[in-house]
Order: structure tokens, then C-alpha cells, then sequence
């Protein structure tokens, strides 16, 4: 990861970033050749690292950004790390699984896969995942898509185009790729969380920096009719991609 993103909105990423499903977890816990350590790379602070907790020994959980890290919540089975994604300091051969979620797309592919090459055990699974704007009301995902693609489009790094494009179109994966479930996040949120949540963003922050103003009080006022008061149920869906060294 050559930029830190995310240190400056680190407090609300720790409370308004949805959780993953805990059969994603189970999923990857029943196909890696072991459940004794796993290293979850890019871990901000610690959304997939708890999860990861219950079904794995040990976990030690990495990030570019000491804030992240310091507002991660203390685990007995988690030790986490300030590094780099591509130089981890862990030991050659450790590692039954490595994860990297939501983060893929910062990294130096060839330095980050040679990395993940020399931390897995043989036969060790990676897995990375990334979830897609969200969907909700035909009316709300209006407005969110013109929010995202053309209030937003100036300001997001080029490496979200891989997010975009749900980490295929021609993004590097050189391991033995294996199929992967289809998961989803859900959850029911109030307008207030959904506008939380999207000030978390890379290119809302870079709005606010560039532009001089938050954007997130106008998206509000433009839902707002769409909403009526009530919580709504939001969907992302979560494009991953697994595979064996």
C-alpha cells in the first residue's frame, strides 16, 4: 500500500463499516488445510480479524495505518501489527490462511503476492473480498449511484476501478483459483447510518479536502423523502476470490 486513505476517518470507519457474514468465515475456516494461525493483511481495525478469532488459533492482523491499529478492540488471539501488506515480518511458511478484505486494490500486486507466496504453508488458502456499492430501494440506489459515479468520480483513487469491475477484469491473481460462494451483506439502517457510513469513504474525504465542504449533508437532504423515517434494509454484495499457493 503506497497511500494511507483512511487514518484521518479511522473513528468512524471502527463504527460505521458493516461486519461480513459468519458464513464467509466458515467457509474459509473449512477450506484451509488448517486452523492454527491465519493473517489477515489490510485489517483496519479488526472487521475481519475478530471473526477470523473464533475459528483460527492464532491471528496476527496488519495495517498501513497505526490509527486503524489503535482503534482496533483488544482480542486474546489477535496480535496486531503495524506493516506493511507487502513486508508482514512474519516467518516463511506460517500461515494455514491469508485474508485481505476490502484492500486488495491498494496493494503492490507483485510485492504483495510474492509476500503472501513466502507466509502460507503449501497448500495454504489466500482469500480476498471486496463488497460493491450497495443496493436498497430502486429510488435510493438512483440517487446513490449518481452520488457515487458523478458527485464522487473525480475524487476516487484509479485503484477503486478494481472494485468496480468486482476484482476481475484483468486484476492479478497468480494462484490456483478456486470457485467461491456467493456472499452478502445485509443489514437495517436508518438514513443516519447509511450517511455515516458513506462519509467514510476515500473520495468523500478527498471531496471534503479538495473541495472544502462535506457533501454528505446534501446527499441527505435528497434521500431523505426516499426514506419516510423508516430503516431500510441495505444489501452489498461481496465479490471474492480464493485460491492455493
Amino acid at each position: 500500500m503506497t497511500q494511507d486513505h483512511f487514518s484521518g476517518v479511522a473513528g468512524d470507519y471502527a463504527r460505521f463499516r458493516p461486519g461480513y457474514p459468519a458464513a464467509l468465515f466458515d467457509w474459509l475456516a473449512a477450506n484451509s488445510p488448517g486452523r492454527d494461525f491465519a493473517w489477515d493483511c489490510g485489517c483496519g481495525n479488526g472487521q475481519a480479524s475478530a471473526p477470523l478469532a473464533e475459528r483460527y488459533r492464532r491471528v496476527t492482523a496488519t495495517d498501513f495505518s497505526a490509527r486503524q491499529i489503535e482503534l482496533a478492540k483488544p482480542h486474546p488471539r489477535i496480535d496486531y501489527r503495524v506493516a506493511r501488506a507487502e513486508a508482514s515480518g512474519l516467518p516463511d511458511r506460517c500461515a494455514d490462511l491469508v485474508t485481505v478484505a476490502q484492500a486488495l486494490h491498494w496493494f503492490d500486486f507483485d510485492r504483495y503476492y510474492d509476500e503472501v507466496r513466502r507466509v502460507l504453508k503449501p497448500d495454504g488458502l489466500f482469500a480476498a473480498w471486496t463488497y460493491q456499492l450497495l443496493r436498497a430501494e430502486p429510488a435510493i440506489n438512483e440517487i446513490l449511484a449518481d452520488f457515487y459515479s458523478n458527485t464522487l468520480g473525480p475524487y476516487w483513487p484509479p485503484e477503486r476501478r478494481w472494485v468496480d469491475l468486482a476484482y476481475g477484469g484483468g486484476m492479478p491473481f497468480p494462484l490456483r483459483e478456486i470457485a467461491t460462494p456467493a456472499f452478502e451483506i445485509r443489514l437495517t439502517w436508518s438514513l443516519e447510518d447509511l450517511l455515516a457510513y458513506l462519509g467514510t469513504w476515500s473520495a468523500t474525504a478527498r471531496y471534503r479536502q479538495i473541495a472544502g465542504h462535506d457533501p454528505i449533508p446534501a446527499l441527505g437532504e435528497r434521500l431523505a423523502p426516499s426514506w419516510q423515517g423508516s430503516d431500510k434494509e441495505i444489501v452489498w454484495p461481496i465479490a471474492m476470490r480464493a485460491g492455493h499457493v
